[in-house]
């Protein structure tokens, strides 16, 4: 879907695949909404899913975050899917008037409601305390109903410049770190694994680094345009990553099926 409106037959297509026994889960950069969220918005679109269908850049942080240190002191620069996913792991989360020396992580994700007084705070947790800094994912723009609006990447970027580190791991996607939460969790090899998805710097990049297979959808974000470039480029540089390009390009997912 693209804000609150449904991609053409996407419902349809997801039930043809359940049809025939295919696995369905979504893989979303989205940190600001909770699971459950998720699957009352798909409910509203025709299409049904449950809680654990669903691995958004908050649940896979938080689950990394957790093989890292149980019950953290985390500053969160983000919205009520993230924090409500590290309290369910058992995390705390502080606010400004907590003090900085004892906060563990200071993790970043999409905030509406972004200010100074976060990222002062989140600069003194980091280089006056003992903070460790990762990202929940670094989109510079996320898309909406109205167009493209500011992503997780500017907030990560503001955190970044004010205290001169970088995250020390961004989870979402391009990097791996989801599809292979997924691929654990779902005992799928990655040669019977597929992502559709429709950008090329996050999805297919995610996809391929993860060892699976690719098909970009034209429906969103990136085009045909865009994949023969690289794929010219790639020809005449090494610069270009080749993890950039799809194992298969399609119009529609609908039409995927068909053999369109």
């Amino acid at each position: 879907y693209r804000g609150d409106i449904l991609i053409s037959n996407s419902d349809k297509v997801v039930q043809e695949l359940k049809d025939i026994s295919i696995k369905v889960v979504y893989n979303s950069n989205n940190s600001t909404v909770t699971r459950k969220m998720y699957v009352d918005r798909l409910k509203g679109l025709n299409i049904t899913s449950k809680v654990s269908d669903f691995y958004t850049s908050a649940s896979i942080t938080s689950e990394e975050i957790t093989n890292l240190k149980q019950n953290a002191t985390i500053f969160v620069i983000g919205e009520i899917g993230l924090k409500e996913e590290l309290t369910a792991k058992g995390h705390t989360i502080v606010n400004l008037s907590s003090n900085y020396k004892n906060v563990d992580f200071v993790i970043v994700g999409l905030d509406r409601e972004f200010s100074y007084k976060k990222l002062a705070f989140a600069q003194n947790c980091i280089l006056e305390g003992k903070a460790q800094f990762y990202a929940t994912n670094s989109d510079s723009t996320l898309p909406a109903t109205s167009g493209l609006l500011p992503g997780a990447g500017v907030m990560v970027n503001a955190v970044e410049t004010c205290t001169n580190k970088k995250p020390l791991k961004i989870f979402g996607k391009p990097n791996s770190y989801g599809i292979q939460m997924i691929l654990n969790h779902t005992k799928v090899s990655p040669d019977k694994s597929v992502i559709f998805g429709d950008r090329l710097n996050t999805d297919i990049l995610a996809g391929n680094r993860a060892g699976i297979n690719t098909v970009l959808v034209l429906t969103g974000v990136s085009t045909e345009l865009e994949v023969k470039n690289i794929q010219e480029e790639a020809i005449r540089s090494k610069v270009i990553d080749k993890n950039l390009i799809p194992n298969l390009v399609i119009k529609n997912l609908l039409g995927f099926l068909k053999n369109e």
